[in-house]
């Protein structure tokens, strides 16, 4: 008997062991299951919401570089070489701090070697370049009325000496179709952009027949061949436009014209140089009109010629959702004086430094192109760039 007690009380042992295995089992399996079912649940109900990804370029833009034999003489130094950095010294700083500067070569750097020459048919030292690179300019137009002043060989000199710089984007003037027709994409802080320069006048002084890449001559089948065929690889399309009036404050039909037609191609910021002088600013659509710059430097006769014009913007790319968004805004500019004394010092001064001992009466002068400019803009923050 007392063998068989001890029997049960072993099996019941294991009989309670086994029912308890087997309630914790179960019940683990339970809590797991639940677990499991709320943490699916909470990564089922999360709304995970789209990147939003922000990309800027800044951007300035001067106007033209108007080399008249004063300015380079002024620059010429003793061992035969040329410096025009100084004269650009005061707008160094502003123009060095953005990711874009924009200047308008109006003289062909022809070099030395083809003889340097005055008006009507300029030819210019290549020093002039490297005082605008050392400013930090990187975008220049060079389709002008004068691109062909010292015909072929004055531009292939041009173009040379622009294809030994780096990082340095030309657009207007070419060596072959070849090199014309090559599509130029570039990248900057992510933004893709594309850049052209066409010219309405020529001074008579056109291309040789089957060379007309060497000067960009503007018509709409040539801008509209150009542009649709980049326009959905890039995010920008800048264009400078050589056009209009000489000495004109106002805007002319043929300007007005064309900014239209190059808005309805999609271009989201036109660059307006010729006048010398500065004119409007406005927007067609999206589309960022400058009419005018005017000079950036130069030596012609007349404060309104000696005033030019300084304009930066942002450039901004959004995209969020699969959608990109393009905004060009933050309007800002400055008017720029150049200054001399008798054909030397020549020094370019935004008329936010200027002062009377610079330039008697400048306020004067500054209200009235600032007038000018806002004439179809109301909303342009004059301002010192610098800051």
């Amino acid at each position: 008997m007392k063998k068989l007690g001890w029997r049960y009380i072993i099996t019941g042992t294991l009989l309670l062991v086994l029912i308890i295995s087997n309630i914790y089992i179960f019940a683990f399996c339970k809590i797991d299951s639940f677990n499991k079912q709320k943490v699916e649940g909470t990564i089922k109900n999360i709304t995970v919401k789209p990147k939003k990804e922000e990309y800027q370029i800044s951007l300035i833009m001067v106007g033209d570089a108007l080399i008249h034999s004063t300015v380079y003489q002024d620059a010429h130094q003793a061992d035969g070489s040329y410096d025009f950095k100084p004269m650009l010294e005061n707008t160094k700083p502003i123009t060095k701090k953005y990711d874009l500067a924009y200047y308008n070569q109006e003289t062909i750097l022809g070099g030395v070697g083809l003889g340097l020459s005055n008006y009507p048919r300029f030819n210019s030292p290549t020093e002039v370049g490297d005082a605008f690179l050392d400013s930090g300019f990187n975008l220049v137009s060079l389709a002008t009325n004068h691109t062909m002043d010292k015909g072929e060989v004055g531009v292939l000199n041009s173009l040379n000496y622009w294809n030994s710089k780096k990082h340095v984007a030309t657009a207007g003037s070419y060596s072959s179709f070849e090199d014309r027709n090559k599509e130029r994409i570039y990248e900057m802080n992510g933004i893709k952009y594309a850049f052209f320069s066409y010219t309405t006048w020529t001074n008579g002084l056109e291309t040789p027949p089957g060379k007309e890449y060497l000067n960009n001559v503007y018509s709409e089948e040539k801008a509209k061949e150009d542009i649709e065929k980049i326009r959905d690889k890039v995010d920008v399309v800048i264009v400078a436009m050589h056009w209009g009036t000489e000495y004109n404050l106002g805007v002319d039909y043929s300007q007005t014209s064309i900014a239209n037609y190059l808005s309805s191609l999609g271009v989201d910021i036109i660059i307006g140089a010729h006048p010398h002088v500065v004119e409007p600013i406005e927007y067609i659509g999206k589309t960022l009109v400058i009419y005018s710059l005017g000079n950036y430097i130069s030596d012609q006769i007349g404060i309104e010629r000696l005033t030019g014009l300084m304009v930066a913007v942002d450039i901004n790319k959004t995209v969020e959702d699969g959608n990109t968004t393009i905004s060009i805004d933050n309007l800002k500019a400055d008017l720029l004086y150049t200054k001399s004394n008798y054909g030397r010092n020549f020094k370019v001064y935004p008329y936010s430094r200027l002062d009377d001992s610079i330039l008697p009466n400048y306020m004067s002068y500054y209200e009235k192109y600032k007038s000018v400019v806002m004439d179809r803009n109301k909303n342009i923050n004059f301002c010192y760039l610098g800051e």
